[in-house]
């Protein structure tokens, strides 16, 4: 799935506002208010003297113009105007989104039914550690995905798209799925049956169950015209020889450094089955809350 972030398209977008406005900033701050402070000075220098001129000779001065000459003087241009007001609120917004939550929209349906297209989500970007942003380089330790956490990375096959997965595997984990059922580290995933679930989108009915994968129980769906894997659709990607596959069966050992992904809607979903493990690098961050559905409001709580 991928994400349709909601503050532009890239951070470093914001990167630039936020550089050329602090730069404008302190540029008018250091230099430019001086100079204009010199100028106003020596306008009113040059006033007062004339004034005292004027009445030395008798003549009674007008002051009522000192203070408008002085203002006007020291008034900012407008572009340093708007630079110095914008500044301030981009660079909260950037260090927000890079450093502590960032907002995406849900625009496709491989996480339903626990994220539905138009949900509007909330992403906890220092959950798994401090990062760069950007480069996204990890410069704090924090914490580590876990398994059933539902996590935003970097696709690995395009960095600069952002997908959003549940965690099925951590390193050294023994990932197997056979028949629709996940079998973890030799322990066979918890599954209880619940009523069917109608698809919004496609008015079909999928097989809906509780999956409690390492003490998280969350929704997942199947559909029974569908194979437990399309083998066409599977990509070479790193560390593929960690993976066997079969029309029913596969079983992957997860690579140090890196996280097996798979959506809720398991036969709708492209993830880690077909296009590889997800790199610690590519971590963006935890999603954590629904926070609107435009179309729905009853949406809006905790993502489990």
């Amino acid at each position: 799935m991928n994400l349709q972030p909601i503050l532009g398209n890239f951070a470093l977008i914001l990167f630039v506002l936020m550089v050329i406005t602090g730069v404008i900033w302190c540029l008018d701050v250091f230099v430019l208010a001086k100079q204009r402070r010199r100028a106003a000075d020596a306008a009113l220098r040059e006033y007062d003297a004339r004034n005292a001129k004027l009445q030395a000779e008798g003549i009674k001065p007008d002051t009522s113009k000192r203070a408008e000459i002085e203002q006007g003087i020291l008034r900012q241009p407008v572009w340093i105007e708007y630079s110095g007001s914008f500044f301030p609120v981009i660079a909260l917004v950037f260090v927000l989104r890079s450093f502590l939550w960032e907002p995406f929209k849900i625009p496709s349906s491989s996480m339903v039914p626990t994220l539905l297209v138009g949900d509007f989500i909330l992403v906890n970007k220092y959950a798994y550690g401090i990062r760069l942003p950007i480069v996204n380089q990890k410069i704090i330790e924090i914490g580590d995905p876990q398994r059933g956490d539902v996590m935003v990375f970097k696709y690995p096959k395009d960095m600069s798209q952002d997908y959003i997965k549940r965690v099925v595997g951590v390193p050294g984990d023994k990932i197997t799925y056979e028949n629709k059922r996940l079998t973890v580290n030799g322990k066979p995933v918890e599954y209880t049956p619940l009523d069917d679930y109608l698809d919004d989108q496609h008015p079909i009915y999928h097989k809906q169950f509780m999956e409690n994968l390492a003490g998280v129980p969350h929704r997942i769906l199947n559909t029974d015209n569908k194979r437990t894997l399309d083998l066409g659709a599977v990509e070479n990607f790193p560390h593929r020889e960690a993976c066997e596959y079969t029309y029913d069966k596969f079983t992957c050992i997860v690579p140090e450094g890196n996280y097996f992904m798979m959506g809720d809607n398991r036969d709708n979903s492209a993830d880690s089955r077909y296009w590889g493990f997800v790199p610690d690098k590519n971590i963006v961050g935890k999603a954590i809350v629904v926070w609107m559905n435009f179309g729905n409001p009853k949406r809006i709580g905790g993502i489990q």
